[in-house]
């Protein structure tokens, strides 16, 4: 298994030396006639401008397609990160409103499966309560919304220490329920958002239903990022066995919020296969080898040494 690095945006500058850019060539060729298929994990700095963000993540989805990907990922707040409570109510949409539509458009055009991480979609009683749900869309190939995940852990953090202060739970319902994971090119996809990245019992659940990729689309903070962001997803591929793609937001969304990045795919031992780093928006292509996950549950059986669920239930309350 081998990855090719993040690409960065158009903005960025850079120099790559000849024996390196016949490297990266060389290893472009490998990916384009390799034999599993090709996952892009994707960054992005959103900010309130829908229009532009539609633009940037066009660019690449394209560049994804290019490239060989049979499924990409894009992060929580992919649509627009808002500067205000009022301002992220106000740009809010329905599953049926311009942007879904646009994505789905730009799948069937592509011929190319989305994860859209995380959309402010409104809620079922929007006109009576304003309030919406923080959901995760896959698109498929020929352009239908197959699935739809809202985010049922939210982020009501306190951290003065660390100038964090969040309260998703003020406009945000929770999800009312896990989802099947979705059968996709690359293989079999549970759906989880950010926070839900915590909870590792969201993870198990979603293995011992066919996961065999979880993805985490996310837009942590730069504190709880440096934190603890690559060691939760190294976590989680580790306990379930899985390929875990988390796309990520990056960088400065407005004057009272930016994002900590580093976009990360990791194999089912926890090794780090692509790494978008922590300051530009880009893409990462890694190849999704199912037989890895095969192998590395029939060498360590971990799921089948699991006791019961009256097991860990079996100390006395307190």
């Amino acid at each position: 298994m081998f990855t090719i690095r993040c690409t960065l945006g158009s903005s960025a500058k850079y120099l790559v030396s000849f024996p390196a850019l016949r490297h990266k060539i060389k290893l472009q060729n490998r990916m384009s006639s390799s034999p599993h298929p090709l996952a892009a994990v994707c960054q992005v700095t959103a900010t309130p401008d829908k229009e532009a963000n539609f633009s940037a993540c066009k660019q690449l989805v394209e560049e994804a397609k290019q490239r060989g990907a049979s499924m990409v990922f894009l992060p929580e707040g992919f649509d627009y990160i808002g500067s205000s409570r009022e301002e992220t109510l106000s740009l809010s949409e329905s599953l049926a409103g311009d942007t879904i539509s646009r994505y789905t458009q730009l799948a069937r055009k592509l011929e190319l499966w989305l994860s859209l991480g995380g959309f402010h979609e409104r809620g079922h009683d929007w006109e009576a309560d304003r309030r919406i749900y923080n959901s995760h869309i896959i698109i498929n190939d020929r352009g239908d919304v197959i699935s739809v995940y809202r985010k049922s852990h939210l982020f009501d953090v306190e951290l003065p220490e660390k100038g964090v202060s969040l309260k998703e739970s003020s406009f945000t319902i929770p999800g009312p329920s896990l989802v099947t994971p979705v059968q996709t090119p690359i293989g079999k996809v549970g759906l989880g958002i950010c926070y839900d990245l915590r909870f590792p019992e969201l993870s198990v659940a979603l293995q011992r239903h066919g996961a065999e990729i979880l993805t985490y689309p996310s837009a942590f903070t730069v504190a709880t990022g440096a934190a603890h962001w690559e060691v939760l997803l190294r976590a989680r591929a580790i306990e379930t066995q899985c390929f875990v793609l988390a796309a990520a937001q990056v960088g400065r969304h407005h004057e009272k919020r930016s994002s900590y990045g580093h976009a990360l795919a990791v194999d089912p031992w926890g090794d780090v296969l692509g790494d978008c780093g922590g300051e530009k928006p880009g893409l990462v292509l890694v190849e999704v080898d199912l037989g890895k996950v095969n192998r590395t549950r029939r060498n360590m059986p971990v799921q089948q040494h699991r006791r019961d669920d009256a097991f860990y239930h079996s100390l006395p309350q307190t």
